[in-house]
């Protein structure tokens, strides 16, 4: 009696390992999933990366289109969206699903508000002539002054330079 206990144990054990290992290895999906940097500027670039799709797959957001998860040589999946130029500064989610099964795995990003550079006019509009008249009567001024200043000095050295 107490060895087809045992059976009947043993039996019932290896049918739910047998019955569950399957679900275990489909959801094995994207493990590792990392964001940088944190906080980007709209059209600024995130790099996305995920182990556990070996045979790629996609990350998408609200923030940029999406985009293909690449396979390197070590298993490892990257992928480097770029943000909308025109997205709202605020918290986004990015979801990242592999090709290989239906697990998905989410992660938050910050978009902060891009700044453009300060570049000026680059000499690309002429002066005006008011602009003109006062660097005109500054050369002059300089030009009397330097005048004075040579005359005044063969004065005192008595003519010699």
């Amino acid at each position: 009696m107490r060895a087809s206990r045992a059976l009947a144990v043993a039996a019932t054990a290896g049918a739910a390992i047998g019955l569950c290992a399957p679900l275990a290895a489909a959801n094995n999906g994207p493990t590792n999933v990392t964001v940088s940097p944190s906080r980007v500027h709209q059209g600024g670039q995130l790099a996305v990366s995920a182990m556990g799709c070996g045979h790629g797959g996609t990350v998408t957001s609200n923030a940029f289109p999406k985009t293909a998860l690449t396979v390197n040589s070590s298993g490892h999946s990257a992928a480097t969206p770029r943000i909308y130029d025109h997205a709202t500064p605020g918290q986004y989610n990015l979801a990242v699903k592999c090709s290989d099964n239906s697990m998905v795995v989410t992660r938050t990003f910050t978009v902060v508000r891009g700044q453009g550079s300060q570049g000026g006019l680059g000499g690309s509009m002429a002066p005006s002539s008011t602009e003109m008249a006062i660097g005109g009567a500054l050369v002059a001024t300089a030009a009397v002054g330097g005048g004075l200043f040579i005359s005044r000095r063969r004065r005192l050295s008595g003519g010699k330079v």
